[in-house]
């Protein structure tokens, strides 16, 4: 086995990246113009030289780049050695000389010397086939190189050592100083937004468990952080294709995410020649709030009133604007696209003219002027809403915690540890608002006082009439209220839920046009509603109008409204109008588990990872902390939803069986889908929740393997049931075989190994065996210790 660990290294030593130098020898020049421009590496792969500035044929970079590839990406840049590392630039009649002393000296067109990297005593310099360009003295060793100087970008074979920073470019094109650096320190790897040209401001960071020695991104590809202990983590976890076949990068981008990159060296119609994403770390991790004293204000990842959003499937983060804002510049922010509220509006003109458009997960914690504690969520909004200083309220509904937040809004956080609802103040049409008229107008002008006394006169009988109105009509609203019975009332609801009309919800759904999916009660449409915040929603239409139809309705009405969790789908209304029986959730955005999970794009281990930790904590809320108790009988990767940040939410109760806090099973009919049903369901015995920890010890077999559980047309028979083929994995110590070609989980093979050892017990055969919901948790969390899994002589299996 050691021979295998050493052969990349060998294969270094014998390569061309250590072996293929050209010597530069001393008194060699580089001039921005004509044949002299640039040295290239032994295979050509890289040059050192002279590049111009983009859109400026004048002005010359001293850079490193990938000569071979179309675009000449730039590996390096000089900067200067003074602590804003500022760009060096020259123009056409500079000269770079290796002097006769062994310096490396840039002087300008009077002679000026602009920059050199402080060595002397060189024998010859080299452009090495790794991109790292060095002053090497005459036994070979390194005098100076870039690899020790970077700027915004590290290549293969290249060490970062603790102090070691990289600096963001302002823009693509500019290649200033931008808002990010990433530096390297003794205890971890540091992310800083800067407030350029000045004081830097703690993004986020990877803190370590041990001292950190070096960041690495070796000859295969990987990157990853050494301790001196000798431990390595790893920081980029996406697949590595051959270093043999592709040109590879990592860079810290002007947004601020840190990305690794490959090319394809040669063209193929199988590849795209052009640069694709690996993998990346965002700084969208949460930070938690801090006092005054602490706060340093910056622009953030993304620049004033944005946020950052990160593509889970495609390696990407996008900077975004608040809704009805827009981009100053490429990278100074955002900007209303309206005129803000004006204090001169009264609090009736507040609510006339503005509405609030709803996000979640996001928060600027710096940017608080006011906070309000143990208020609802609605009172948060009309204090935001009457205040013409508030552009945005957020709500924390675990302890109903209200902000006020004013303009510009900074360093955001992004994220699913982001527990806040936010409510952006938007006028409730996209045009202006309308300029207040000046008062000193009024003053000069008599036919203004003519013309606003009669407003007035006229206003006021206006308003006098409309409040005669609303006394007379809520007398005969309460009249109304008493003799004909609400629609809750009359089917003893009694929730705190919205009642739709039928009409309301048909043309919120265009007629229920669109389809989202299909279940044994019924069709679920997708909508959005005629409010202020023209919200969507997911309309659950029940079709059969049997008598058990109607009473499944009843039950998943009164047992829906009254959960509330992170990991549970909200029902948000329902209407019961004659015949027609319709349920109102909230949208998800992406849609069901169940199209990522066996799709093309697999989802990266830690997010699958998370996912099934909230089903986990969404069923042992519906279990053990509903005042009554829900099974679900459904529990599959269709009837968990995914919101926008790709939080697990549990959908469908529509075949939930609930149980009265004196029971402890029941027995009913088998429910659920096949391939996930407990073997019980076919004993007739009693039903626990047990059953619900079945299905989901299934499911987190799929999450962990990306693959149904069963799949009659694999060739390998012993691996056509996965549940039967993880326990023969288990048992013979190979786990690795279940996430194979999956680099990441194989990187984080002990919490693989204990997910599987948890996904046994749930699937033990006699109900009496498998944890609780709250066991399950606390073995995922790692809070609990997981004993060995008995060895159940079969699984007991319902084919689809």
């Amino acid at each position: 086995m050691a021979p295998l660990l050493l052969l990349p290294f060998l294969l270094l030593l014998s390569s061309p990246y250590v072996q293929a130098q050209q010597k530069i020898t001393l008194g060699s020049s580089l001039t921005p113009q004509g044949p002299n421009s640039f040295w290239l590496s032994s295979y050509g792969d890289f040059a050192f030289g002279f590049r111009p500035i983009e859109g400026n044929t004048s002005s010359y970079l001293l850079t490193v780049w990938f000569n071979k590839i179309s675009d000449k990406t730039v590996a390096w840049y000089a900067r200067t050695a003074d602590p804003d590392s500022s760009l060096v630039q020259v123009s056409s009649g500079s000269c770079l000389q290796l002097t006769s002393n062994g310096a490396l000296s840039l002087q300008d067109p009077t002679g000026t010397e602009v920059w050199n990297p402080q060595v002397v005593g060189a024998a010859y310099a080299a452009m090495l086939d790794t991109g790292n360009f060095i002053l090497a003295a005459a036994d070979g060793s390194t005098k100076w190189g870039t690899f020790d100087n970077p700027a915004d970008t590290i290549l293969l074979t290249q060490v970062l050592t603790p102090e070691t920073k990289l600096h963001s470019r302002i823009i693509a094109t500019d290649y200033s100083n931008g808002r990010f650096h990433l530096n390297l320190q003794n205890n971890g790897v540091f992310f800083y937004a800067v407030a350029v040209p000045s004081s830097p401001q703690h993004e986020y960071n990877w803190s370590m468990p041990g001292n950190t020695t070096n960041l690495v991104f070796n000859v295969t590809g990987m990157i990853y952080i050494t301790l001196d202990n000798g431990t390595q983590i790893k920081i980029t976890s996406g697949k590595i294709s051959s270093t043999a076949d592709y040109y590879h990068r990592a860079t810290l981008d002007p947004d601020g995410v840190f990305r690794q990159y490959m090319y394809p060296k040669k063209f193929s119609n199988l590849y795209t020649q052009a640069w694709s994403v690996v993998d990346f770390k965002a700084t969208n991790k949460y930070v938690p709030r801090r006092s005054a004293a602490e706060t340093q204000v910056s622009s953030g990842t993304c620049g004033f009133n944005s946020y950052s959003n990160v593509d889970v499937l495609n390696n990407q983060t996008t900077c975004v604007c608040l809704p009805q804002y827009s981009f100053i510049g490429e990278s100074k922010g955002c900007k209303p696209d309206f005129q803000p509220q004006s204090c001169d509006f009264d609090e009736a003109g507040a609510t006339e003219q503005f509405k609030f458009v709803t996000m979640s997960n996001v928060d600027w914690p710096q940017c608080d002027y006011e906070q309000h504690d143990n208020i609802p969520n609605d009172q948060c909004q009309q204090l935001c809403l009457t205040d013409c200083l508030c552009a945005v309220a957020v709500f924390r509904d675990s302890d109903n915690t209200c902000w006020k937040k004013k303009m510009p809004l900074t360093n955001n956080v992004v994220g699913d540890t982001v527990q806040r609802t936010v409510y952006i103040k938007v006028p409730k049409n996209n045009s202006q608002q309308p300029e207040l008229l000046d008062s000193n107008r009024w003053k000069k002008d008599k036919k203004h006082w003519i013309l606003g006394s009669s407003l007035f006169l006229g206003s006021s009988v206006l308003l006098n009439i409309v409040l005669i109105s609303v006394i007379l009509f809520g007398t005969y609203c309460t009249i109304t209220i008493k003799e004909i019975p609400s629609v809750q009332s009359s089917n003893n609801v009694g929730l705190p839920l919205k009642a739709f009309n039928y009409a309301e919800l048909e043309k919120a759904t265009s007629g229920f046009q669109e389809v989202l999916g299909t279940g044994a009660s019924g069709i679920v449409y997708k909508g959005q509603l005629q409010d202020d915040l023209g919200t969507y929603i997911a309309v659950k239409k029940i079709d059969k109008l049997e008598h058990e139809t109607e009473k499944e309705f009843t039950v998943e009405v009164q047992t829906i409204g009254r959960t509330h969790h992170k990991n549970l789908v909200r029902l948000l209304g329902f209407c019961n109008e004659g015949k027609e029986r319709l349920l109102v959730y909230e949208f998800m955005t992406n849609g069901s588990l169940n199209q990522f999970l066996f799709g093309d794009v697999r989802l990266e281990w830690n997010l699958r990872a998370q996912l099934a930790l909230g089903v986990a904590r969404g069923l042992l809320y519906l279990h053990e902390e509903c005042s009554t108790q829900i099974i679900h009988c459904d529990i599959k990767p269709q009837n968990i939803l995914l919101d926008g940040n790709f939080t697990a939410k549990i959908s469908d109760f529509g075949l939930a069986k609930l149980l009265r806090t004196n029971q402890t099973q029941t027995i009913t009919g088998i429910r659920g889908t096949r391939g996930y049903v407990a073997p019980e369901w076919f004993k007739s015995t009693g039903i626990t929740a047990k059953v619900d920890v079945y299905s989901f010890g299934v499911i987190l077999l799929e999450l962990i393997c990306c693959r149904r559980n069963v799949e009659s047309e694999m060739a390998e028979e012993d691996k056509k049931i996965l549940t039967y083929w993880t326990n023969d994995c288990y048992r013979c110590g190979r786990v690795d075989f279940l996430v194979d070609g999956d680099d990441e989980a194989i990187f984080d093979l002990k919490k693989v190994e204990r997910y599987v050892a948890v996904a046994l017990w749930c699937l033990q055969e006699d109900p009496t065996m498998r944890p609780t919901m709250l066991k399950v948790t606390q073995m995922l969390d790692g809070a609990a210790a997981i004993p060995t899994p008995p060895d159940s002589s079969s699984f007991v299996q319902s084919l689809p």
